[in-house]
């Protein structure tokens, strides 16, 4: 269906929102530099490093750089999210496996009753954010589209210039979305359609997956446009 012009269907919707916000988010990364990309405005940033200089447990990636990665855990912030995954019918078993935790620290959220304690912070560089979601869409096209075989944090060669990044994004980003723009009414309902191994994609129907890779897009490349002001800002302001 459209509106002057406006598709109101499902799919329409998701893609219009997507394509507004990659289309914001080129301009905003217009100049990025070297610099600028691996600025880490705190100490203790994840960030991207070589892989004999990682300082997070986790650190991945297939080459020389490798993207920080703290201890596997649940933040508090997601404790809503595993109810749900959980009153959706998911097993504490799978629940623990998607989140790389243990069923007895499932458990402990599940009953949890009281307010949770807030997150302790964790800052990142926009090396970082550009890595994340690099991986994460390169890794959501192959458990999608794909031969649905290949680990997503192996499948991204991260790279200390930003423009070499950028050059390797931008195509995996419009891959994703030209493999989205012709999937069927059906598909969108198919539970399982995305495979991907990291989260609940296996078990949710795809449009819900396309929403949440929207908001994971959107609300990442908000905060490299933060970073980006506060870089600009850093020697300008007072205390």
């Amino acid at each position: 269906m459209e509106t002057e012009g406006a598709r109101t269907d499902r799919l329409g919707l998701l893609l219009d929102q997507f394509d507004k916000a990659r289309d914001m988010a080129e301009v905003r990364l217009t100049g990025l530099g070297d610099e600028e990309y691996l600025w880490e405005p705190v100490p203790g940033c994840w960030s991207l490093r070589r892989r004999g200089e990682a300082t997070t447990p986790r650190a991945f990636g297939p080459g020389e750089w490798v993207l920080d990665l703290g201890a596997a855990d649940i933040p508090a912030s997601e404790y809503a999210e595993v109810a749900r995954q959980a009153a959706g019918g998911m097993t504490v078993d799978k629940i623990a496996d998607d989140w790389s935790v243990t069923v007895e620290r499932v458990e402990q959220i599940l009953a949890h009753t009281g307010t949770p304690e807030p997150d302790a912070t964790v800052v990142t560089t926009i090396a970082w954010r550009l890595g994340h979601l690099h991986f994460q869409f390169a890794g959501g096209w192959e458990w999608a589209f794909g031969e649905r075989r290949r680990d997503p944090k192996l499948m991204v060669d991260f790279s200390p210039s930003a423009a070499v990044t950028l050059e390797q994004f931008w195509p995996v980003i419009d891959r994703w979305r030209d493999s989205v723009g012709v999937v069927t009414e059906e598909q969108l309902d198919t539970v399982g359609f995305s495979q991907y191994p990291y989260g609940s994609d296996p078990d949710d129907p795809f449009v819900s997956v396309l929403s949440g890779s929207n908001l994971e897009f959107i609300h990442h490349m908000a905060e490299i446009a933060l970073l980006r002001d506060l870089w600009r800002t850093r020697f300008t302001t007072g205390g």
